[in-house]
Order: structure tokens, then sequence, then C-alpha cells
């Protein structure tokens, strides 16, 4: 049975509910978690700030050995830049920035390719490099520690600013996984991982899992990840677990883009273990009926946060 997709009635209010749940939330903690985020930023800078020689030593073979660094030099330059904006500055590969970023170097590029490649981003760093914030630089001069910490933190700031959005959807994500892991546990459900090797159907009754990667697909195996996967203590007829996907925002815009993602993936679900499948959405902050709208034309139904027992509608 539906929980909320077929009560468009109750949407307004519960629309208003959600986004005053999310706006008090963001006004008491997302400062905080902001914050946090910040200091090991500002670490983690400092560390790099050691690997380049306090960006003296701005090289290839520098960043080939160190190539994580590569979002805190962006941040490094004036103005900072983003990443599409330094790959048509150097003129090299998207996927090259997109896996330096993630710290790794191309496997399947030549070393040469590679050095010539991690030579142009060099060169265009240093060139563009905030004189006023690394003043040494210029002088050829020792920086004192207390410009090095100065400078770390202020590109800390300006790596944080350009993240802000992740920083604040994950801590908000993180605490929508603890209130539902407390729901269940409430409830005598024990989270344990399900063994990848082991279907779907056979998840141990009364065990719940996060983050857990979902093999779909007919001609091409791939996996999807779904935040919570719950088998009830008495499992349906069928014995598919029940599937929640944690979702927060805090702006209409955004939800009303990324409303195709959970459609897709309910899509691969079905095509893989049939219309049996549930994913019911577990909502926080703005989403408004056009999204509400769109996701139960697409078979999808939800559960807000602030009325959590609706979770016990789906047999949990």
């Amino acid at each position: 049975m539906p929980i909320n997709a077929d009560k468009p009635h109750l949407w307004k209010a519960d629309v208003a509910k959600s986004v005053d749940l999310f706006n008090t939330w963001f006004m008491e903690c997302a400062p905080a978690a902001y914050r946090t985020t910040r200091v090991k930023t500002t670490e983690a800078v400092k560390k790099a700030m050691d690997w380049t020689c306090a960006l003296t030593k701005l090289d290839a073979a520098t960043l080939a050995e160190y190539p994580s660094v590569l979002p805190m030099l962006r941040m490094c330059t004036a103005p900072p830049i983003a990443r599409d904006r330094l790959i048509g500055l150097a003129s090299v590969p998207k996927g090259l920035v997109t896996r330096i970023e993630d710290g790794k170097l191309p496997c399947r590029m030549c070393k040469d390719d590679v050095s010539l490649h991690l030579t142009a981003i060099c060169l265009v760093l240093s060139r563009l490099l905030d004189e006023d914030l690394f003043p040494w630089i210029a002088s050829r001069t020792q920086p004192p520690i207390k410009d090095l910490e100065r400078a770390a933190t202020i590109v800390a700031d300006r790596l944080c600013g350009s993240v802000s959005d992740p920083i604040i959807r994950n801590a908000q994500e993180q605490r929508q996984l603890c209130l539902i892991e407390d729901f269940l546990e409430k409830r005598g459900y024990r989270k344990q991982a399900h063994p990848s090797g082991l279907k779907l159907a056979d998840m141990e009754p009364g065990t719940f899992s996060f983050r857990m990667n979902i093999l779909v697909g007919t001609q091409r195996k791939v996996r999807i990840p779904v935040d919570v996967v719950v088998q009830p203590m008495k499992p349906a007829r069928h014995r598919l677990p029940v599937l929640i996907e944690a979702k927060s925002a805090g702006d209409f815009t955004n939800t009303n883009k990324r409303r195709k993602e959970e459609a897709t993936k309910i899509h691969q679900l079905r095509a893989a273990y049939g219309q049996n499948i549930r994913l019911i959405l577990f909502l926080c902050g703005y989403f408004d009926s056009g999204y509400l709208g769109y996701e139960a034309a697409e078979g999808l139904d939800w559960v807000w946060e602030h009325r959590i027992s609706d979770l016990l509608k789906l047999g949990i």
C-alpha cells in the first residue's frame, strides 16, 4: 500500500514541516559541520605546503608524487579557478585532471604524455599564484611560520567554500542515517553487512545494512549504491528487503534537477528484481509538489523525516 505518494492533499503541509525541520537543523548544526571540515582541510593544506616547499616547488615531479594536492593548488591562484577552467587553460584531458584530483595518476597513458600534461598544469598554476597571499614566492625568501599558517587558513576557506554544499549534504545524510539506525535498533533490528555472494532475497530477517551495493543489469552487470537496506522481522512473501534512499535538500531548484536520479535507480532495480522491489525516499528539506508528483508518477514513495514512524507501514 502507498505511504505518502497517493496523498497529495497532505503534500503542502508536509513540505512546510520538512522545510522548517531542515532550516532548524541548518541553523543549529551546519556551521559546526563546516568548521570541523575547515579545521581538517587546514591541516591538509599545511601538509600540501610542506610537500610543495611552500609552493616554491611546483613541478611535474611533485604533482606526480602528490596528485591529491591539485584541488588545493587551484585555490592558491588569483582568482581561484574551477577544475574545468584549469583543463581549458592547460589544454589537458578532462579524465586526467579528474583522476589526479582523486589522488591517482592515469594508468593507461604513457609516462611521457603524463609528464607533459602535468608540466602544463603546473605552468598555469605557477603563473596564476596569488602573490599577495604568498609574497615569499616573488621575493624568494623563507616564509615566516605565521604567514604560512595564515595562507593555509585562507586557502582552506576557499577550498571549503567551493564544496560547501557537499559538506552540508554529507553532514545531513549522516544525521539521517543515524536517525534510521536508532529507529530500527529500538525495534530489535541488528546492523549487519550482507555477504556480497548471497542473493538479495537471502538477507537475514531483522537486519539492516548501510550503503549496500546492489547488482542490477541484464547484459551488463553493474552495482548501484543504496543508502539503507532493511529485511523486516517477517519478510514479505517474495523475501526482497526494503530499500531506502536518504535525501535532503537546502533549496527547491536542486531537487528538481536531481529528481531523475531516483527514477533511473528504481527502473534498474525493477528490471533486475521485478515489480515487488520497493525503493523508499527518506526526505528532509526542500521537496516541492513538482518533485513529489514526478516521483509518484515513476512509482516511488517516500517517508518524511518529521514523521519517521511511517517506516512501520513498510512492515518494518
